[in-house]
């Protein structure tokens, strides 16, 4: 078997000569490839840009124009042009939770109330590039698509999956056995039992038509068409993806701005039962965080009186609403945590009595013994009617508890039931509260942070659980305040707490607690609106409880929301004369000072009516400054105006009925006026009180204010403590943006003078104050800045489009806005670092820009200018923009007609003609200043309402201001680049959309200044990134980036010729920085981010004309002939230059495909062996043309035949590159011994293994080939070392490349690919036959075996680390909840880490565990990635291998077709034909399927037909190659393969015996074969062998054209030879475990083969082998020595040399058996007879 040396030394076998050939023609022209002379000579006149440079782009919309089109095809037409609806305006509705849309009741609002309101309800306006899903950056190879398009591939068969099963194969042994038998019955060489064998062997089905003699080119058609049928269509659907983080081109569409909600918990309170049931008691539960000494949410009030109880207060409750008999609650939690509590609160109607007394019977009595106390118990009853017809309507404090909210959720985590009862009770035994605190949380605590607080409290996952309190703690009437309830929750959690010790009231409260559903039914926001799904307004509700975050939350408000709360604290009425001792406080809103003036605006609590005018606080018994624990919810309106106010009047209650008290006496009055100077009053307040009644207009002032004639208590002191809090969409509660509001908004009303805060300002200084409150803004609040975000946003770039006019003078603020703008989206980057994604976008502004931002209208007043005015009414169906709109959109309102100057949108209905035109003549002198068109104005303006139809572009603005703008602001717009750029574009598409321009020609679209502004723009920040980058790293990335999509967008919508220029500006720049730079890999990788992210554009093909024909420099008409068209008449050099020009990345080239080019020069330079430093960007640069090829392979598009050829025609200079890299490409024909295990070869073994022959280097460099150019201006790529060895590439990067180049290969055009062949050198074909013969190794089949063994390799180790993991975690948390949370992905130890966080044996136990717990984040990998796979997905990896492996395969074999056709064209360069034998039988002798073996024989009858010579003069060593190969698949046990091998082996027999009337090569060849063939296979079947041979024997049989020569009796003799042998050797099988009788056995059949040497010889070496296997080093030698004697016996009957041992006579001193060897009989093979060669 001929040896199979190591791929590396092959490559340098070329032929000096033919090296000499290649170096005489001077190289010059593409660094790729090596070209004949006279191509070289018409090279000359191009001008050659080295690679390192970018060469000037193609100006593609004057191309368009000039190059129409010849072909009418709609297929290529498609490819020429994006398609008309490429993008589309969209304006959809947003989706509202509730019912109805939280909106004001009242009709006239102030403007900035109309702003928000409009802020929260317009549609959302939305570009979209319809085609984008189509980009790179959305590859289905990268995504879970892949496994769709894997559906419906046909099983390959592989004959190393077809292990014979058990039974069968023992019926087969034992029919051997019976069968040896015979044989040993028979002496030695019996043919008759032989032959009887062979004869009754039923034959496989012979090959039609195989003796008839065709035409070759027949037989090349058939093949052909036989070949590409049934062809997997998509080469990259099977290939995993490479390995990769998320790929840099996606951009995620940013989440829909919604409504910010925390975790969310459902509490329902069941029941509530007391040992004595006498009145009625009132409960409200609310969050609490200890930690933050903060109320979380508001009050739920609810009411589990019995009806009977309820009745007892009917007189003073009105009819309940429905929305006010909620018993279950929803609470969000943002911040969960250890410290937050659910207390409940507990009251009663009010009595005579403090708490003490009142608490006492529900101490003392018991349920048990109600019959006992019978009469006590009557009594208490009608003391309780008493007070409740007389204090109905005044309340108690009476009891309260409190649960720790973490302790329910974990451990109901971890108690194995399906619903889970905690009995939570005040004895000793809540010892258990503080211990049972799971101590598994604390250890996770530190596994995991996110954003959300405290992680171990996950409320997002826990089992429900039924919670009973069964103890209450008596109020304390000293002792109501919040603060000292912190103390009592801060001490409930000690062990030794001194609640404790307390008397408990006993009761029953039963609660559910469990995470809300994702939407339940029924249900009501905060402002009793019903949320969406409420199919009945009967049922009883559940309330969504207000969250009061515990820190910030930083989300845009969405939706109106305007709610005030207020919070009596305390009273301290010591100092006031007289009796006021059981005090209560009424609270009312006022709009005015009548007291018929209460609002209905203040929430009922459980069981009344939705609404009331007034609000009583909770009486303390004989207590003169008593503390509150009241909240009071009140509704605001949304225009508050001087007159609203808050109102609190005390009383005091008399408990006692005496005659003639009333039952509340007021003892004073205080009030807090809502506004202060225009801004809503909110805050801790302590406020004196007043005996008397306010007098007239008290409300405009503040209680504070000394009123004359007034009586105060205490001396006006203050004393009565009260909190106001408000949560308001509306009111931004922060100075300086209210500032900024009111002051737009007055320009907008043009309202005089403003008053803000104390100041009245007056239109003389309002420029001033605006521009101060604009730059004030940064001192503003963050968390309001991010609430009203979006509305600011709009504000600022409203004041940049439409300047106010002030005073008669248009005032410029694109600037100060500008500024503004940069520092506010600072401010959130830097602040919110948890929102940003990949690309350091942060998510609040993404959703700005892709939602909310729209051009402002260009009308003063009316409303934005979506098609829907306020989004109300109208709505474009998809706003696909067709030609005939809707009338009704009053389109002249969104879109103006621009006249000359196209800062001035001159509007069709504006009254005043004359003074458009004023305006307009003003303007048309461009040498005014650009800031704004327009500085002097006359007085004419102020007869406008303040603000002229001026309509500055908002894009143009934006450009200008970002050029001109330095320092500190320069550099925060840089910062936040993408926001700009991202808010440019969207700007751009808009003014497109509103002035019908999607349409136009590109290059008419944007001013010639807007041009130069981007350029201007582009190439500053091309320069920073350049010279910046070591020193900033991450900003320079993420600038990168956004420049990058910056471009990408601009392709869309502008000139495309220009935005090619800017992209060559950027090179430019990182060009002329490299030469400079010692370590250029930094900047080199930017730049292959920033290609990348330009080349996933979704039209990357169009952009690269791929219809257009390479047409020589020196003639600028088009061409007329296509490349691809089919005359062969390949004469002129311009031809010849043409496809050399397409197949190299030539000026041509890099100039037409522009951004092909730039992706392969980009290859090409960094896969340069001598490319110093740039080893690390191997795999990025691979993988982005990887990308790009699987994006076209599986793109819709360009799914037909005709279509993916041009599209490979962009990628053809990719052979040539990758045949440059063949000594650098991973060795995979290493591995083919050891199967599975990669050999990896220590690079000093791999130089000591070529240091005998000239180094890979110097041979190169001879050659000319890797030289990349010569006349190089010191480049950075120096010329490395000539001695230096080659860089290997991983296996993963070259499979990659490989993968790539057989892409190209099945998808070009076929004449294409030929004429370039017929162009080559035979060094060069020989490169390509080199790579194909490594292509082969590698997406050779691994077999099913293979993935079973990796899997349970792989499955064994992890399991371990899964027992001792497993066992660490799993001690304290029930496994239950576990697999809940590592179904969610919480669990610390299972989260998906990227392949760089990987432990280092990349099994690590996250890793592996990942694909089974998170499906939808892992990508299928062929790597084992993953425990146990099941049978059906190790099925499916070999199922996707198989294709895989046919397909690289029949791809190979048909560039082998057209090297072939190639030859037989040119009629020369025969010397590759026998590097295309090597390749395919590499290819025979590896692991293939059915199928494609079919094929390959196919194509080798068909290769020796044509070149019968080849075999039997040259390739000797391949003749004896391939009859083993044929031989061994004739043993194959799929039946094809055996027709098809034998087929083969018949007519290689025939075409030898035509050259010279006997086959004795052939002869000898197959039975050297044969014997070595079953002296080595272990798993070799002699039954499925013998069919073969009947096989042959049935075609000479019926071979009639040769019946008559000697050639049917010379098969039928060799067949039978070869029989015996077989029939021999199944006896060997049968002693293959008794080695002293095997050898005896091989002794017995070498000696039988004494009449034939060729056959003794290679027995004895069979013979040798067993014996060095076990290290029988005497005998294997004694049998070598005989090998010896034999082959000099015949060399010295040959020729007599002195210097040959004569005969086997010379060995007899070492062996006398030597003389054995003699060749004496008479039946011996004289040296020239046939059956032994030498």
């Amino acid at each position: 078997m001929a040896e199979r040396r190591a791929f590396a030394q092959k490559i340098s076998r070329t032929v000096a000569a033919e090296v000499r050939k290649q170096i005489s023609g001077q190289y010059s022209g593409s660094p790729q490839l090596l070209k004949n002379l006279n191509i070289v000579g018409s090279i000359s006149h191009h001008t050659t840009v080295p690679l390192t440079e970018a060469v000037d782009p193609v100006d593609l919309e004057d191309y368009l124009i000039t190059h129409p089109l010849a072909v009418d095809s709609g297929l290529l037409r498609d490819l020429i042009e994006f398609p008309p609806d490429d993008i589309e305006v969209v304006y959809s509705p947003r989706d509202c939770r509730t019912l109805v849309s939280a909106v004001p009741e009242e009709s006239d609002m102030d403007p900035h109330v109309r702003d928000c309101i409009r802020s929260y309800t317009e549609d959302w306006a939305i570009v979209i590039r319809k085609y984008h899903k189509l980009g790179t950056g959305f590859n289905p190879n990268t995504l879970d698509k892949q496994k769709e398009r894997q559906k419906g591939l046909p099983k390959q068969v592989f004959e190393s999956d077809e292990a014979p099963d058990g039974n069968n194969y023992q019926d087969e042994q034992d029919d051997l056995k019976r069968r040896s038998m015979s044989i040993d019955d028979t002496p030695r060489g019996s043919w008759a039992c032989s032959i009887f064998d062979l004869k009754n062997s039923l034959p496989d089905a012979l090959l039609p038509n195989l003796l008839d003699r065709t035409p070759n080119e027949e037989i090349d058609r058939q093949n052909d068409d036989q070949r590409k049928a049934n062809r997997h269509k998509e080469l990259f659907a099977l290939h995993p993806s490479p390995d990769e983080e998320e790929p840099i081109e996606r951009l995620s569409v940013p989440e829909v701005p919604k409504e910010h909600f925390g975790q969310r918990l459902l509490v329902k309170c069941l029941s509530l039962k007391f040992e004595i049931e006498i009145e009625p008691i009132f409960a409200s539960l609310a969050l609490y965080d200890v930690k933050e000494k903060k109320k979380i949410s508001e009050n739920f009030y609810f009411d589990l009186n019995s009806e009977q109880m309820k009745g007892l207060l009917r007189p003073h409750v009105p009819p309940a609403a429905i929305t006010t008999l909620a018993r279950s609650a929803i609470f969000s939690i943002t911040y969960p945590s250890q410290d937050v509590f659910l207390v409940i609160k507990l009251e009663k109607v009010l009595q005579q009595g403090d708490i003490g007394e009142c608490a006492e019977p529900y101490m003392i009595f018991k349920e048990a013994d109600a019959t006992k106390n019978k009469e006590k118990l009557e009594k208490l009853k009608s003391q309780a009617d008493q007070f409740c017809q007389r204090l109905g309507k005044y309340r108690m404090p009476f009891a309260w508890t409190a649960i720790h909210l973490m302790n329910i959720v974990s451990s109901a985590g971890s108690l194995e039931r399906d619903s889970t009862e905690v009995e939570i009770s005040t004895g000793e035994r809540k010892g258990s509260w503080s211990e049972r605190r799971n101590s598994s949380l604390v250890g996770r605590r530190s596994l995991e942070r996110t954003t959300s607080g405290d992680d171990s409290c996950n409320l997002t996952s826990f089992r429900p659980a039924t919670l009973t309190v069964t103890n209450f703690f008596k109020q304390e009437g000293d002792r109501l305040s919040d603060e000292d309830l912190y103390k009592f929750l801060a001490d409930m959690r000690r062990p030794s707490s001194v609640l404790r010790r307390l008397r408990p009231i006993t009761a029953q409260l039963k609660i559910d607690i469990s995470p809300a559903p994702e939407n339940p039914h029924y249900c009501l926001t905060p402002e009793l609106l019903q949320v969406k799904l409420y199919p009945d307004s009967r049922v009883r509700p559940t309330r969504e409880i207000l969250e009061f975050p515990a820190r910030d939350v930083y989300v845009p408000n969405t939706t109106y929301r305007n709610l005030l709360y207020i919070y009596p604290q305390s009273l301290n009425f010591a100092n006031r004369q007289g009796s006021a001792r059981n005090i209560t406080v009424k609270v009312q809103f006022m709009y005015g000072e009548d007291p018929s003036n209460a609002m209905p605006v203040i929430f009922g609590k459980s069981s009344c009516s939705e609404f009331s005018k007034e609000a009583y606080t909770a009486v303390v018994y004989h207590n003169r400054s008593p503390d509150f624990h009241e909240e009071i919810k009140v509704k605001l309106p949304a225009t508050l105006t001087d007159h609203h106010h808050l109102l609190f009047t005390f009383y005091h209650v008399s408990c006692q009925q005496k005659q003639n008290t009333p039952l509340e006496t007021p003892v004073g009055y205080t009030w807090i006026p809502m506004l202060q100077n225009g801004r809503l009053k909110t805050g801790q307040f302590c406020l004196p009180v007043s005996l008397e009644k306010p007098p007239q207009a008290y409300s405009v002032l503040s209680p504070e204010v000394p009123l004359p004639g007034m009586k105060w208590v205490d001396n006006h002191k203050g004393v009565f403590n009260v909190e106001v809090v408000a949560v308001s969409s509306i009111h931004t509660q922060d100075p300086y943006l209210d500032k900024f509001f009111a002051l737009v908004n007055a320009l907008d009303e043009h309202m005089f003078p403003v008053r803000i805060g104390d100041m009245r300002i007056m239109e003389n200084n309002l420029e001033n104050e605006l521009k101060s409150s604009i730059a004030a803004l940064n001192s503003s609040q963050l968390e309001p800045v991010v609430r009203f975000l979006y509305l600011l946003l709009d504000k600022l770039i409203l004041l940049v489009v439409r300047p106010p006019v002030i005073a008669g003078q248009i005032v410029n603020l694109g600037q100060a806005s500008f500024e503004a703008m940069a520092s506010i989206i600072n401010r959130l980057h830097k602040n919110l670092e948890g929102n940003h994604d990949q690309h350091g976008r942060n998510s609040l502004l993404a959703s700005y820009i892709y939602y909310v931002f729209r051009l402002p209208n260009t009308y003063p007043n009316s409303p934005s200018p979506g098609p829907g005015g306020l989004g109300g009414s109208v709505h474009y169906a998809t706003m696909a923009r067709s030609a005939v709109r809707p009338a009704s959109l009053n389109l002249n309102r969104s879109r103006s007609l621009s006249n000359s100057n196209p800062d001035i949108s001159g509007t069709p209905t504006s009254p005043d003609d004359e003074v458009r035109s004023i305006i307009g003549s003003k303007a048309m002198d461009r040498s005014c200043n650009r800031m704004s068109s327009h500085t002097e104005t006359s007085s004419f303006l102020q007869t406008l309402t303040g603000r002229l139809p001026t309509k500055k572009l908002f894009h143009e603005e934006l450009a200008l201001q970002w050029v001109v703008c330095s320092g500190s602001v320069r550099e925060s717009a840089l910062q936040q680049a993408w926001f700009f750029f991202e808010l440019m574009v969207k700007s751009m598409v808009h003014h497109l959309y509103f002035n019908d321009k999607l349409d136009a020609p590109r290059k008419s679209r944007f001013p010639e200044r807007f041009m130069d502004d981007i350029a201007a723009l582009v190439s500053t920040i091309a320069s920073d990134i350049v010279s910046r980058f070591q020193k900033d790293t991450e900003m320079v990335e993420r600038l990168n980036t956004s420049l990058a999509f910056f471009l990408n967008d601009l392709l869309s919508v502008m000139d495309r010729g220009f935005v090619f220029s800017l992209i060559k500006t950027c090179y430019k720049q990182v060009s002329s920085k490299l030469y400079s730079l010692p370590t250029p890999s930094v900047l080199v990788s930017l730049r292959l981010d920033f290609l990348r992210i330009i080349s996933s554009h979704e039209h990357y093909v169009t952009l690269n004309l791929p219809c257009s024909l390479l047409t020589p420099p020196a003639s600028p008409s088009p061409s007329v002939s296509s490349a691809t068209s089919q005359s062969s008449g390949f004469s002129t050099t311009v031809q010849d230059q043409k496809i050399a020009n397409m197949f190299e990345l030539s000026v041509p080239f890099r100039q037409q495909h522009y951004l092909a080019g730039l992706v392969l020069t980009e290859l090409a330079l960094i896969l340069d062996p001598d490319a110093e430093g740039l080893f690390g960007l191997h795999k990025k640069v691979i993988n982005m043309v990887h990308n790009l090829l699987s994006s076209h392979d599986s793109d819709p598009r360009y799914s037909d035949p005709q279509i993916k050829a041009r599209v490979a025609m962009l990628y053809l200079p990719l052979i040539g590159i990758i045949m440059e890299t063949v000594p650098q490409l991973y060795d995979f024909t290493e591995t083919h011994n050891q199967r599975g295990r990669p050999i990896c070869i220590a690079t000093d073994d791999y130089e000591s293994e070529s240091g005998s022959m000239i180094s890979q280097t110097v041979a190169m460099a001879i050659a000319g080939t890797s030289v990349p150019q010569l006349t190089r201006p010191g480049s950075f790529l120096l010329t490395s070392t000539s001695g230096r060895q080659h860089t290997t590439f991983s296996a993963e990067s070259s499979r990659s490349l490989l993968i790539c180049l057989l892409w190209v290969l099945k998808n070009a055009d076929e004449t294409v690919l030929q004429k370039w062949f017929t162009d080559l050198s035979v060094l060069q074909l020989n490169r390509l036959l080199d790579l194909l013969y490594l292509c082969v190794s590698c997406f050779e089949y691994k077999g099913k075996k293979v993935f079973e063994r990796m899997n349970s390799l792989t499955f064994k180790k992890s399991k371990d680390m899964r027992a001792k993991l497993e066992e660490a975690i799993l001690g304290s948390i029930g496994a239950r909840q576990e697999m809940v949370r590592r179904s969610r992905g919480q669990l610390g130890m299972y989260t998906i880490s990227s392949p760089s966080e990987r432990s280092p044996s990349g099994s690590a136990f996250g890793s592996q565990e990942n694909l089974r717990w998170r499906k939808d984040m892992t990508h299928w990998r062929q790597n084992t990635e993953k425990l146990d796979k099941s049978r059906a997905e190790i099925e499916h990896e070999a199922l996707i291998d198989g294709n895989l492996a046919t397909e690289a395969n029949l791809i190979i074999l048909d560039t082998l077709e057209i090297v072939v056709q190639t030859v037989s064209v040119t009629e020369s360069k025969e010397s590759i034909l026998g590097g295309v034998l090597k390749v395919l039988l590499h290819s025979m002798a590896c692991n293939q399927s059915a199928v494609y073996l079919q094929h390959c024989f196919a194509t080798q009858r068909a290769l020796v037909s044509k070149f019968p010579e080849l075999l039997f003069e040259e390739e000797t060593e391949q003749c004896a190659d391939l009859c083993l190969r044929l031989l061994r698949h004739c043993s194959s046990s799929i039946g094809t393969i055996r027709s098809h091998a034998s087929a083969s082996l018949y007519l290689l027999m025939r075409q030898n015996f035509e050259i010279g009337n006997n086959f004795a090569r052939v002869k000898m060849q197959v039975t050297m074969s044969l014997s070595s063939l079953v002296g080595t296979s272990q798993n070799f079947n002699e039954e499925f062998l013998r069919r073969s041979l009947k096989t042959i024997l049935t075609y000479a049989e019926e071979d009639l054209e040769l019946r008559e020569t000697t050639f049917p009796d010379q098969v039928q003799d060799l067949v039978f030879n070869l029989h015996m042998i077989l029939s021999d050797t199944v006896k060997m099988k049968e002693h293959q475990e008794d080695p002293e009788m095997l050898i005896d056995l091989m002794y017995r059949i070498a000696k039988g083969y004494q009449t034939s040497p060729d056959l003794r010889l290679t027995w004895l070496q069979n013979m040798a082998g067993k014996h060095s296997e076990r290290s029988n080093h005497a005998e294997a030698a004694q049998c070598l020595v005989h090998s010896a004697a034999l082959v000099a016996e015949y060399l010295s009957m040959l020729e007599d040399r002195k210097y040959l041992p004569v005969g086997c006579v010379t060995f007899q001193n070492i062996s006398s058996n030597v003389l054995e060897e003699s060749a004496v009989s008479d039946d011996v093979v004289s040296p020239d007879e046939e059956g032994w060669h030498v």
